[in-house]
């Protein structure tokens, strides 16, 4: 009597090549999304990678935000402020991969130099003129100045810019591929991280000694309430 295949009533040739077609665990995901809506529940203490769904009633107010419509403040140290419109701020954006925000500047303003770790990003000039750029890891510079109605590109994840070197306030809307992009000031980063970054890291890195590294420190060193 003939001893049972292996692969039962299939060749195990057969069998290899269809496991060989199928997907891999580290491949396989859903591309699409799984329910028309997962409004988050910001106050949810469930941690999972991006927000619980609501398990109370879902309104309108869920996927609204008016937030953009008005001129930010820019009285600050950069001159530029951004308002976002998130997940935080529009909890219907969860699952969406998409979000917003608003940048002003003002004349001579910044948007120091940053990154966003989970979303590419392209701004639509409102009014103004900015000068732009990112840069690439090969240590590459795209600049290029723009103004009302045009539109630049940066790469995720990687540092870039917008300045104002104008004599009138500028503004753009950012389109970001995630719902909560994040933000990473490189400045803010190094110099204001909690617990601070070593002295003899940054003098080192920068090729400055302790008493520069420790000006900066104290004048990105949050305020004090």
């Amino acid at each position: 009597m003939a001893r049972p295949s292996p692969c039962g009533l299939l060749p195990c040739t057969v069998v290899i090549a269809v496991l060989l077609l199928l997907p891999s665990p580290s491949t396989a995901g859903d591309p699409d999304l799984l329910q028309d809506i997962c409004v988050a529940d910001l106050t949810s203490a469930v941690k999972v990678n991006g927000f619980a769904c609501k398990t109370t009633a879902v309104t309108e107010d869920d996927f609204y935000f008016k937030g953009i419509a008005a001129t930010g403040n820019t009285n600050n140290t950069y001159g530029s402020v951004v308002t976002g419109a998130n997940v935080e701020k529009v909890p219907g954006l969860n699952t969406l991969g998409v979000s917003m925000s608003r940048i002003d500047y003002a004349p001579g303003g910044l948007n120091p130099p940053h990154t966003h770790p989970r979303a590419t990003e392209m701004v639509f000039v409102l009014q103004g003129t900015l000068d732009v750029g990112f840069i690439t890891t090969g240590n590459k510079l795209f600049a290029k100045t723009i103004t009302a109605g045009d539109v630049f590109v940066f790469p995720r994840g990687l540092v870039h810019f917008q300045k104002n070197n104008g004599d009138s306030p500028a503004a753009v809307i950012s389109a970001f591929n995630s719902q909560l992009p994040g933000t990473q000031s490189l400045a803010t980063t190094i110099f204001a991280a909690s617990p601070e970054v070593p002295n003899g890291v940054l003098t080192k890195a920068f090729q400055v000694g302790t008493k520069e590294v420790e000006k900066i420190k104290s004048r990105l060193a949050p305020k004090k309430s």
